[in-house]
């Protein structure tokens, strides 16, 4: 081999070798960068963010922000809800602040509302072990109880889709409907006929008393804005002095099911419906498409220890009846739009459940480790 030819070989081959271990190098810089880059983001989402108190809402109409507003806008933007987290799993991020408090949208319906608040339970980056939860939206309302634009907190939901169902032209004459306790014969009114059914423990869900007694103190006596489209409104339900009043709180049962039914008929099977689960006690006062599947991942959640489900609160505000006035089909009253645009129910979910929500965080040092209760409060 020429001696020329031999030095070009070895330095072609010297140069291959620094280009190698300059490589190297770079690919272990590299590696340790993202080593270090890592390490850091597990350090942060390593401290899970402690939170106080949970938002629950349902839907929105447009923008998060900005627009006429769903049931998360007056929370984001009046609350400073501006610390916003990547939530791949909802439908929007979670928003939270300085307070404590965060902020999910779980979609409309059982099956949005199951898997929103079971991806936000089994989320890592916050600890929700002490954390309140509280669903504020707003719902149908039964005209016996409720006006529109009022507020009801629940002490009991119960789920309106686990049963068997008869097309209402194909039932005996005899039965007021068609919806059947699953396991049973016909439609019963008697709580002791549910002896033989195959019912779910997803059906009926109590909530803690004292809590919902102590929440309904601290906000009965929240004003309530009257506006002119609800007060015309409820001058057709003549007959029914609950509807015909303006705005106020109060304590009544929630019946939720993923169908949007409504009439005079169906309001009466729901308030049979409720009772038979709930007991005698009960009283149906208001309609919605969610709070059965909350209900059931945060009592999923309790049991893997994630949360504590003696620490939720379901509101429901009144956008509209479950039925129609005298003299008006349930065709008419379902397609009629809402009074004023649903906007006074919408506000008083934020106003009634953010009374609340101020209560706890004020008094956090109490609260984070004793429920809150009526009897607490008299004893100040």
């Amino acid at each position: 081999m020429p001696k020329t030819q031999g030095h070009n070989t070895m330095k072609h081959f010297l140069s291959l070798t620094l280009a190698a271990a300059l490589l190297a190098g770079c690919h272990a810089s590299h590696d340790a960068s993202e080593t270090t880059t890592a390490t850091t983001e597990a350090a942060t989402t390593d401290a899970a963010v402690p939170i106080k108190v949970v938002v629950v809402a349902m839907f929105e109409r447009g923008e998060i922000r900005g627009d006429s507003p769903g049931e998360l806008q007056l929370w984001l933007e009046r609350l400073a809800l501006d610390t916003v987290y990547p939530f791949a799993m909802g439908e929007v991020p979670l928003h939270g602040n300085d307070d404590g408090v965060l902020a999910l949208l779980t979609g409309g319906g059982i099956p949005n509302a199951t898997a929103s608040i079971m991806a936000l339970g089994t989320d890592t980056r916050f600890d929700l072990s002490n954390a309140y939860w509280i669903i504020a939206g707003i719902a149908g309302g039964d005209p016996v109880d409720l006006s529109l634009g009022s507020a009801a907190w629940a002490r009991h939901i119960v789920d309106g889709d686990l049963l068997y169902e008869i097309d209402g032209r194909e039932i005996p004459g005899e039965w007021p409907y068609g919806l059947i306790p699953l396991g049973a014969k016909e439609p019963t009114q008697d709580p002791v006929d549910l002896s033989g059914s195959w019912s779910l423990d997803t059906i009926k869900f109590t909530l803690n008393p004292g809590l919902v007694e102590w929440a309904y103190e601290v906000s009965k006596d929240v004003p309530l804005a009257d506006a002119p489209g609800i007060a015309e409104f409820r001058e057709l339900y003549a007959g029914y002095p609950n509807a015909q009043r303006p705005p106020f709180v109060t304590i009544g049962d929630t019946l939720s099911a993923s169908t949007y039914w409504h009439g005079a008929l169906l309001n009466g099977w729901a308030n049979d419906w409720v009772r038979l689960y709930a007991g005698g006690e009960a009283n149906f006062m208001t309609s919605n498409m969610e709070d059965s599947g909350t209900l059931t991942a945060l009592h999923r959640l309790d049991r893997a220890g994630k949360v504590d489900a003696d620490r939720v609160l379901v509101l429901r505000t009144a956008s509209n009846f479950t039925m129609p006035p005298e003299g008006k089909t349930a065709v008419w009253s379902k397609t009629a739009p809402y009074p004023d645009n649903g906007l006074p129910a919408i506000e008083a979910a934020f106003l009634v459940g953010n009374a609340v929500v101020q209560a706890l965080v004020a008094d956090w040092d109490t609260y984070r480790d004793t429920l809150p209760s009526v009897s607490e409060e008299a004893g100040d």
